[in-house]
């Protein structure tokens, strides 16, 4: 196994810090959990910067933050799937992003970020399957389209003003190869 350097240590506190602060700025949020704040883009830049490995890292040590900012307990299994699991898979965002100004760069780096978030949604939805399945008994609606429409109407602003501001940020090259940073 690899050592971890001391830029990426710092790096990755920095990072886990910011989305700490961020976490706490919230534009709204939804009664049975779920919010739209800007916390995911130091996230997603760190694992476009250092790769997914140190991707997944940060989202983990995010956790904890997340869930005191957000405390929402349901079953050990609905925290590891909303908190755990859903801020680490944002590393995958470091999988294919690359410093480019083509069209075709463009379009890789945001399908690259919009997977990482993707995947993030797809384990707020199975949460929700799984541990809220009853308000959607109550309204009269299917479980699995409670779910992903709960989840949407919230995470879908979030996405949005995430991939805009991380698809302007992936036009610094300083910002996305640590090589050329250090320089």
């Amino acid at each position: 196994m690899r050592r971890i350097d001391v830029n990426t240590m710092v790096d990755v506190g920095l990072a886990v810090a910011l989305a700490a602060v961020l976490a706490f700025w919230s534009i709204y949020s939804m009664p049975q959990g779920g919010s739209v704040t800007l916390n995911m883009i130091p996230l997603i830049v760190l694992a476009v910067r250092r790769g997914p490995v140190i991707g997944f890292l940060g989202g983990l040590l995010f956790s904890p933050f997340k869930y005191l900012s957000e405390p929402f307990f349901v079953h050990p299994a609905q925290v590891i799937l909303d908190y755990p699991l859903a801020n680490a898979v944002l590393g995958f965002a470091g999988l294919w992003v690359k410093y480019g100004r083509a069209p075709g760069d463009y379009l890789r780096n945001g399908l690259s970020v919009c997977f990482a978030m993707a995947l993030r949604f797809l384990s707020h939805v199975i949460a929700g399957r799984i541990f809220f399945s009853e308000f959607a008994l109550e309204q009269g609606m299917n479980e699995w389209w409670y779910s992903i429409t709960y989840n949407a109407y919230w995470f879908g602003p979030k996405m949005v003003v995430t991939l805009i501001l991380v698809m302007f940020l992936l036009t610094r090259r300083e910002i996305v190869e640590v090589e050329q940073a250090r320089a």
